[in-house]
């Protein structure tokens, strides 16, 4: 059976990832992915997955012609369900499923209404997106965050199904010795201002002041030059320049993660359930993060990792600081996370859950 998953494209994090895993897996229960981008820029050329991919660039928000050449896509391809994943392919997506008659179903993979710090832009996405739904059959969030988000939007709950998020297993836990005389700590992401990368760094000044060994590995794109040269320059008033190594985006994040003592994840708002954070559990790399949108799902305080309240570089420093002196036990946060992955977010777990309700759908 054929599904066309509907996507931005533009970049390659964590949506990009569900997706991109999502097509290597379905085959194994009874579904062929295809794509279908309409932002088509590092998705095309980066992705793991092989299936058949149809470039429909929108020329801006309101290109709704497209949905014709979607509409085109899906008879050519013989999709029997589009899956759609943004605001935007939510919207071309609900025009060209009512051309093709082909059931749809939307992704929510962090609550619109809080993905930037743009208060009109949020607003205009989340009714936009809301207004699509319409009618729609099924709605799967990553989270049980984002379904009381959904329920507050007065989606029916029978129409939501939380199915979390998954990356592939790593095999048994490579032994390594504690650090002693360097922590590496490490981010991940699209480096963009709800990501919270002022705090770590403020957070990494305090640890400096108290002459921790540490340094910090960086690891992703930036979403704007501007916002580049905003945080470099924060990070260079901190006195943090011989401290960072701005990695900048890569294919190979494992082995990135390999060089890891801990990932730290400082979102201010706006996240489902972070796929890096997945990765890292997978490699055995305990966390310290925000406790906002899913993380908590994943991530249990005092056992994978330590959670802190978003936006206190304080709090922060401290919990990596438990972390560096003993008090919490690194190599036990290890053991835990690559258990609890391997337990709760297999890439196989999620998509046995997507192909059940694809399957429901064509049951109806």
């Amino acid at each position: 059976m054929r599904v066309l998953h509907v996507i931005n494209g533009e970049f390659y994090s964590g949506a990009e990832k569900v997706q991109d895993v999502l097509a290597q897996r379905l085959p194994e229960f009874g579904f062929q992915v295809g794509f279908a981008c309409i932002k088509p820029n590092l998705f095309p050329r980066v992705r793991q997955s092989r299936g058949p991919l149809t470039e429909i660039p929108m020329r801006c928000a309101v290109d709704f012609a497209r949905c014709f050449d979607l509409a085109t896509c899906i008879r050519k391809g013989r999709y029997k369900i589009i899956h759609t994943h943004t605001p935007r392919t939510c919207v071309v997506g609900r025009l060209a499923a009512a051309l093709t008659n082909v059931p749809m179903l939307h992704h929510m993979h962090s609550p619109t209404i809080r993905d930037t710090l743009h208060r009109r832009r949020n607003i205009v996405n989340a009714l936009v997106e809301r207004l699509s739904l319409v009618g729609v059959g099924h709605i799967i969030a990553v989270s049980e965050s984002l379904k009381r988000y959904l329920v507050t939007l007065k989606f029916p709950r029978t129409h939501i199904s939380v199915v979390h998020n998954g990356v592939p297993e790593r095999g048994d836990l490579v032994r390594r010795p504690t650090p002693i005389n360097l922590w590496t700590i490490g981010i991940v992401g699209l480096f963009r201002p709800r990501k919270g990368v002022p705090v770590l760094l403020n957070a990494l000044a305090y640890l400096k002041e108290e002459q921790f060994p540490l340094r910090l590995i960086a690891v992703g794109p930036f979403e704007t030059l501007a916002y580049e040269t905003k945080i470099k320059q924060l990070a260079n008033r901190l006195g943090l320049d011989d401290k960072i190594e701005w990695l900048g985006f890569t294919e190979d994040v494992d082995s990135k993660l390999a060089q890891m003592d801990m990932l730290v994840l400082p979102s201010l708002f706006g996240e489902g359930l972070p796929m890096v954070m997945l990765e890292a559990m997978a490699a055995g790399v305990p966390i310290v993060a925000s406790e906002v949108g899913g993380i908590s799902e994943a991530v249990r305080n005092g056992h994978e990792g330590l959670l802190v309240k978003p936006g206190n570089p304080r709090e922060l420093a401290v919990a990596i600081k438990r972390i560096i002196t003993g008090d919490v036990d690194w190599q036990a946060l290890r053991t835990r996370a690559h258990r609890r992955h391997a337990q709760v977010f297999s890439d196989r777990r999620m998509a046995r859950g997507i192909a059940a309700i694809y399957n429901r759908m064509l049951c109806l």
